[in-house]
């Protein structure tokens, strides 16, 4: 009766846009968006592309379907003062849940300088949303967090550097909203977490101007936290579990902005190293744009987990190496992509906190996206950075744990536009996993999964959209599915 009910409010929602055109006297920059989708699969689960990178509104049970419609009121970048806003709601069957407020968020903007609150689907920018294997850190896989975000959202100008060194950067606090999701899903015998805070800094520095010269450069620096809430700790055969709270208060803010230790109400592991999950990455680039239409840009993004891995104490091995070119205007491909994520290293095998007997640190074992107190780097069961690090969505124990982040993978993509009406992309994935360093896995297992995407809007349906995908994984790691997704959506103004 609930689906039922959330069925037709969806339906509702979808139509709402068409049948309310003439009766507001809006201007044109209120948008709407309604779309209606669903996907078939054969194997284990939906094939993982099928999955990834859609900001979490997807799922791995077979044969989903949703309903989604939003409505958005954009800020006007050229303007001095603007302001935006956004609702985006669905309903889904075999997902994470029935009724799903994907997007809900205000925001406002003077000069270059930005404030949001809510949930929105955020990017920096960094990596081709469309083709890329997805961010170390902050990527586009898992449900947007709420959050209340201030900063330069947007590349400005450094004054007096005649447009050729432009910065931005944010700092953000919020919090994790899948306790819902976590309470029915997660398996008390072994350790999840509950009203998890979040914090969130970065800042991206651009050198260089097109106009001017080919040639320019980012390099940017992101650190994220998780903090606060409280952990459920399994109990022994002869012991029952218990909750474990940590502190909220003011300090335990300020810590979660500037990495510090944890205090006598926190627990040893805390003391010795920051107070919370700790993590970021680093990004650099260097890109060269022809004025003919060629461009090539290389990339690399190293993941820290700890402050041993933020500087140079080991090695920077680790990372996601990418190069992707972009071809003058034609038929059949316009942009072409690869990358080779490479995350065995983890600073070494061993971990060792030097005591009163062996006064030495190796901060080495990092365990990747995993945290021994919180449910780790992930949301709704979806890791929130780079997919190929295998969600716990997809652990059929229920832990909230991350069982392959000592993986080596080769991503190889592109995409065109045949005609003004049609549009398409290929991903190609091969994924090699060791397991982790705490739970090695006996031989390594790997995976194959490829996706190939058609959109078709045709210029006599303006705003009208349909998608049609397939996608197959084959491999010991994820199984073998193939599966089929179609969905229909229209898009337009409000007046």
């Amino acid at each position: 009766m609930k689906f039922r009910t959330l069925f037709f409010a969806a339906v509702s929602i979808l139509f709402f846009p068409f049948s309310t055109v003439q009766a507001f006297e809006w201007n044109d920059s209120i948008e709407y968006r309604a779309e209606i989708g669903g996907s078939l699969s054969d194997g284990q689960h939906t094939p993982f592309w099928m999955n990834a990178n859609r900001f979490g509104f997807s799922g791995i049970e077979r044969n989903n379907f949703w309903l989604r419609a939003g409505v958005f009121k954009h800020e006007d970048r050229s303007s001095r003062f603007s302001w935006g806003a956004g609702v985006d709601l669905g309903v889904a069957h075999r997902m994470q849940s029935t009724f799903i407020p994907q997007q809900l968020y205000a925001e406002v903007r003077y000069r270059c300088l930005d404030a949001m609150i809510g949930a929105k689907e955020l990017s920096d920018g960094f990596l081709d949303q469309s083709l890329s294997s997805g961010s170390l850190t902050q990527g586009w896989n898992a449900r947007p967090l709420p959050q209340v975000r201030v900063g330069i959202f947007d590349y400005a100008n450094v004054w007096g550097c005649k447009d050729m060194f432009a910065v931005k950067g944010h700092i953000a606090y919020g919090m994790f909203d899948d306790n819902w999701w976590i309470n029915r899903w997660a398996n008390p015998s072994y350790y999840y977490s509950l009203n998890t805070l979040y914090c969130s800094r970065a800042i991206y520095f651009r050198g260089g101007n097109e106009e001017k010269f080919p040639l320019t450069g980012e390099l940017g620096l992101v650190m994220d936290t998780e903090f606060g809430g409280k952990t459920w700790v399994p109990g022994s055969k002869d012991e029952a579990g218990h909750w474990e709270k940590h502190p909220t208060y003011l300090k335990a803010w300020a810590k979660a902005l500037i990495p510090m230790a944890g205090g006598d109400d926190t627990s040893i592991g805390e003391q010795t190293n920051v107070e919370g999950n700790f993590l970021g990455n680093w990004s650099f680039s260097l890109k060269w744009q022809d004025p003919r239409g060629w461009m090539v840009r290389l990339y690399y993004q190293h993941f820290y987990e700890d402050h041993s891995m933020l500087f140079f104490d080991y090695p920077w091995i680790d990372g996601l190496y990418g190069v992707q070119g972009k071809l003058p205007e034609n038929p059949f491909v316009s942009d072409i992509l690869y990358e080779f994520l490479y995350m065995k290293d983890q600073a070494g095998p061993v971990y060792w906190d030097h005591n009163s007997t062996i006064d030495y640190q190796i901060s080495a074992r990092d365990s990747y996206y995993n945290h021994y107190i919180y449910n780790g780097w992930q949301n709704w069961g979806q890791a929130i950075g780079n997919p190929l690090m295998i969600s716990p969505i997809y652990n059929e124990n229920h832990f909230m744990h991350f069982y392959h982040n000592r993986i080596v993978s080769h991503h190889f993509a592109f995409k065109g536009h045949p005609s003004p009406q049609t549009d398409y992309r290929v991903l190609l994935t091969y994924l090699r996993s060791w397991g982790t360093y705490l739970n090695p896995l006996p031989s390594p297992k790997t995976n194959f999964s490829w996706l190939a995407e058609v959109n078709y809007h045709p210029k006599s349906l303006e705003g009208w959209n349909a998608s049609i995908s397939l996608a197959m994984d084959h491999g010991s790691l994820l199984g073998n599915s193939f599966g089929a997704m179609l969905s229909i959506s229209k898009t337009g103004w409000i007046k």
